[in-house]
């Protein structure tokens, strides 16, 4: 029975029980939803009952599937510290990164720096997931993630963290706006009028929320969309106007009927932060990642 049970099995049956869903769980792992469920049906023959109860709502697990789980994630986790152990040892710089990034990073630098990274260690493979910058640190700190990036912010000790990029956050106006003559615009003049809100409940979102609330304002969208460019697409259609980071503003926001204007206070002088947990040393893949990424 032992050898049809194989480790790469094992790790996607861990990420399927953390992720909640086997389509997420794919997502994460790069693996089609289809492969992953046979992968675990067939664990499930191999142990002789069913470890996972399936819905439309995702994945639960059974009183068996929480007993392998608990052994099964010691021994993930075990093998990727090995082949961690064995990356130092090794000639080459190659193996695999788990990156968790905030949406501005996926967006802005990213594209560019991946690139490089692959032009520099070609043996380099990048697992990207996109998250929230409070989900970035939660994925370093549990060792999820071996590098994340998101929003300037403190963070627990055992953290590393070192500069990523500026992404410092502006104001896209329509064209016709009446703020569009200002060379910057406060925070309390974008508030005066219908506001576009993006990720309800991410960090950009939260930190607007706070800067109006201290500012004994209301932050209170008229619409709010899930991306940077539904943000922009809501701004040409004239239904508001928008605080979003400079990178996506350059991405989505650069044709010639938009406006974008520097958001005047202090606190948007926005940067983005490389965080990993403090190994000494760390990996050499790891390694290699976080300085060609060092901004």
């Amino acid at each position: 029975m032992t050898r049809r049970i194989d480790s790469y099995s094992i790790r996607l049956f861990v990420a399927a029980v953390r992720a909640g869903s086997i389509q997420r769980a794919g997502e994460q792992e790069h693996i089609a939803p289809s492969a992953l469920s046979r992968r675990l049906a067939d664990l499930e023959h191999a142990f002789g009952t069913p470890l996972l109860v399936r819905s439309p709502r995702g994945v639960v697990m059974t009183d068996a599937g929480r007993l392998v789980f608990e052994r099964a994630a010691r021994m993930d986790d075990e093998l990727q510290d090995l082949v961690r152990e064995v990356q130092i040892l090794g000639d080459d710089v190659q193996g695999t990164v788990r990156l968790y990034a905030n949406m501005s990073a996926v967006i802005g630098f990213l594209p560019e720096r991946l690139r490089q990274l692959r032009a520099q260690y070609p043996g380099v493979r990048v697992a990207l997931h996109e998250a929230d910058t409070r989900d970035v640190i939660r994925a370093c700190l549990d060792d999820r993630a071996d590098v994340g990036i998101g929003v300037e912010t403190a963070v627990p000790a055992g953290l590393f963290t070192r500069h990523f990029a500026h992404d410092p956050l502006q104001v896209v106006v329509p064209g016709e706006h009446p703020l569009a003559d200002e060379e910057t615009i406060g925070f309390a003049q974008v508030l005066d009028y219908p506001v576009i809100g993006v990720h309800q409940g991410g960090a950009l979102d939260r930190s607007l929320h706070e800067r109006a609330a201290a500012m004994q304002m209301r932050f209170a969208p008229e619409v709010s969309v899930s991306c940077f460019d539904a943000v922009c697409r809501m701004v040409e259609a004239g239904l508001g106007i928008a605080v979003i980071p400079r990178s996506a503003a350059a991405a989505y926001a650069g044709m010639s009927h938009f406006i974008r204007r520097p958001l005047a206070d202090a606190w948007a002088d926005r940067h983005l932060n490389l965080y990993a947990l403090a190994r000494t040393p760390q990996p050499r893949v790891i390694q290699a990642l976080i300085d060609s990424f060092h901004g």
